[in-house]
């Protein structure tokens, strides 16, 4: 959520930021309401009045000033009226303002670069070995079935489509993965390391600019509880209506979930294997930093995130979203791509994020720059290190060899006891 004063008093820079975005919004509107709020507010002058004049009231009828004391007992009432009509109008407005808020997407950070849609986005640098087989290179849903490890048809019987279950060594693969990931993070990188619940109540997610936005594409129990899409829904609001000190940041987090989508996806490939699934497993970083740390931070924390796949040897670029492709929370947005050679073509792996204190607002969670300074709000910013399904797809691919098996990386050996390589069943 961003701050009412810039809808107040520089709502241009919000209509530059939409059109850029290429949001369309009632920006117009919620001017209105935001004037039609201020006004109501007024009310408290009202109040002011209705207890001055009780005052006189008791004043006249102890002087004997009856007649002149009925007077003001009838534009007490009158006044009581109106603070209950003006009252009643202020709840509706409120409510009103209050939910376009939480419809207004973020302000793009200045340096974000402007653009329509994902074939604009600036590729910032390419790293990773550039692979070359010499025979053609297989998908992963290809090569997980065939090595026995990965197993999409058995899942619809338990569940529904868009559900893996992994096998043997593909599950160890798995998890030695998101062990990799887990110790680099923290033996290294300096993160403290989060175990949360995976369900999540309404104001988390609505912490997170998750809802109202995404309802639709969120798994809901009865009890109203959410299913999270992410590790940053429980990390973002670990310290909600917290206050922290200045010498608490940056805080960081990182955490280990299950993930859970309704969202169908893009048709085609991504239809296919461990690219879109409504249950999948990442890896989550989370920093909670003071304003000017925000732009170093989040460097660091997407150079975390390259770190697994530079430790497994994985050809990768990073590229910059541009305005029409940055989400609705973000400032700026950082992707990392991982080469798929059975699929031909680049993979976001992760998505490295930065929100200002859009998120914090929502959330409340603040900070005091000196002891006894008013409290600000933190900046927050996250990003996958990484999405463990996809990894292990981008494994599964770069490493197969033309026998079908798939080789292991150095760095994932001693999470699973030494194994050289995947082979197939009887090979």
């Amino acid at each position: 959520m961003i701050d009412h004063r810039i809808i107040r008093e520089t709502p241009e820079i919000v209509r530059e930021a939409l059109r850029k975005r290429h949001f369309d919004y009632d920006l117009d509107r919620l001017i209105e309401l935001e004037v039609a709020r201020r006004e109501l507010l007024q009310v408290e002058n009202l109040r002011a009045e209705k207890n001055r004049l009780s005052d006189e009231i008791g004043a006249a009828y102890r002087s004997g000033e009856r007649e002149h004391a009925e007077e003001l007992k009838t534009q007490v009432g009158a006044i009581s009226r109106e603070i209950e009509a003006q009252e009643e109008q202020l709840k509706e407005v409120e409510k009103q303002f209050s939910a376009m808020m939480l419809e207004l997407p973020n302000i793009p950070h200045d340096d974000v670069p402007e653009g329509a849609d994902d074939s604009e986005n600036p590729v910032l640098y390419e790293k990773g070995p550039e692979r070359s087989y010499n025979f053609e290179p297989l998908p992963h849903w290809v090569l997980g079935e065939r090595l026995g490890i990965l197993d999409f048809e058995r899942p619809v019987k338990m569940a529904a489509a868009r559900f893996v279950m992994n096998v043997g060594l593909g599950a160890a693969l798995e998890r030695a993965l998101i062990q990799l990931m887990l110790n680099t993070h923290t033996r290294e990188h300096g993160y403290t390391e989060i175990f949360p619940p995976f369900l999540a109540n309404k104001r988390s997610l609505v912490g997170t600019a998750t809802l109202p936005k995404f309802e639709e594409d969120q798994f809901k129990t009865r009890e109203g509880l959410y299913l999270i899409p992410t590790a940053e829904v429980p990390l973002t609001n670990i310290h909600q209506d917290e206050i922290l000190s200045a010498e608490e940041l940056p805080r960081c987090y990182v955490a280990y979930t299950a993930c859970f989508r309704r969202e169908a996806g893009s048709a085609g490939q991504e239809s296919r294997g461990l690219i879109r699934l409504h249950q999948f497993n990442k890896v989550e970083l989370m920093k909670f930093v003071k304003p000017e740390q925000a732009d170093e931070e989040l460097e660091r924390l997407t150079l975390n995130a390259e770190t697994i796949l530079q430790r497994l040897e994985l050809r990768y670029r990073r590229i910059i979203l541009c305005t029409g492709d940055m989400g609705f929370q973000p400032r700026r947005t950082y992707d990392l791509e991982v080469w798929m050679p059975g699929m031909d073509r680049w993979v976001e792996i992760s998505s490295c994020s930065q929100y200002g204190e859009f998120q914090a607002r929502r959330a409340n969670t603040r900070y005091r720059p000196e002891p006894e300074a008013a409290p600000q709000f933190v900046h927050t910013m996250n990003g996958s290190g990484l999405a463990a399904g996809r990894c292990m797809a981008a494994v599964i691919e770069n490493y197969q060899q033309a026998d079908g098996s798939v080789t292991i990386p150095d760095a994932l050996r001693p999470y699973m006891g030494g194994l050289v390589e995947i082979s197939a069943p009887g090979a």
